[in-house]
């Protein structure tokens, strides 16, 4: 089964500095239907102009990934971590027993991105954060971050996995999920997954099909979870 949210239908909030797009939800925007997708809580579309960003502020027992599309975002926390992490690049943090930490944009121009919160299998366990390069891999989904023991992706703690791939315009990708649920965005560029039509940055439940295909019907990069 899939189920379509178009980007028009997402929650959303703007002020001077942020614009964000809920597929689920977040803070003031709340719908029963759309509470997360198994241990997906969060998936929101971030635009955050340069100069500013999130002040420093307190999370715990949440792995949350952030897929920067374009720009880049700079990151420090309580732990001592500081580190910048760019369009191209993956950061993970694993909030743990608690951490406390800023995310800022200091580049010239507007940072966009995709942070994704995932319920870890565990409560209680040690705050974390590390941030890689993943040179976007073309016409095949790449694991960027797994709990499931996937070679070279950065580690989450629950069993899910995030991906990400780039497609032309007639790329073809098929991919086994074999009944577990999954929820697709093309960060940019339009496709259908098994037929059905997804837009730009509008978001596809999927669930109870054993592969998907995505057929790229503009120039397209698409970001993937798959949770139990």
């Amino acid at each position: 089964m899939l189920h379509v949210r178009p980007f028009d239908t997402l929650g959303h909030f703007d002020n001077e500095w942020l614009h964000a797009r809920y597929h689920f939800s977040f803070a003031d925007y709340h719908d029963a239907a759309r509470m997360g997708l198994g241990k997906l809580r969060v998936w929101n579309d971030d635009l955050i102009e340069a100069g500013t960003g999130f002040p420093p502020h307190s999370h715990r027992d949440m792995e949350i990934i952030t897929y920067i599309r374009e720009g880049a975002i700079t990151h420090e926390d309580s732990l001592g971590n500081r580190g910048r992490t760019e369009a191209g690049q993956v950061q993970v943090m694993s909030a743990g027993t608690g951490i406390q930490h800023a995310e800022s944009n200091q580049e010239a121009g507007p940072t966009r991105l995709f942070q994704i919160w995932i319920v870890p299998s565990q409560h209680g366990l040690p705050p974390r954060w590390e941030t890689r390069p993943f040179p976007r891999q073309h016409g095949r989904l790449q694991v960027l971050a797994s709990g499931l023991g996937d070679e070279g992706a950065a580690v989450i703690h629950q069993e899910a996995r995030v991906l990400g791939a780039t497609l032309d315009a007639g790329d073809r990708i098929t991919h086994r999920i074999d009944g577990r649920s999954a929820y697709l965005v093309p960060a940019r560029g339009s496709l259908t997954v098994n037929g059905m039509e997804v837009a730009e940055r509008s978001g596809v439940v999927i669930e109870g099909e054993a592969e998907i295909t995505v057929i790229a019907t503009r120039d397209a990069e698409v970001v993937m979870v798959e949770t139990a």
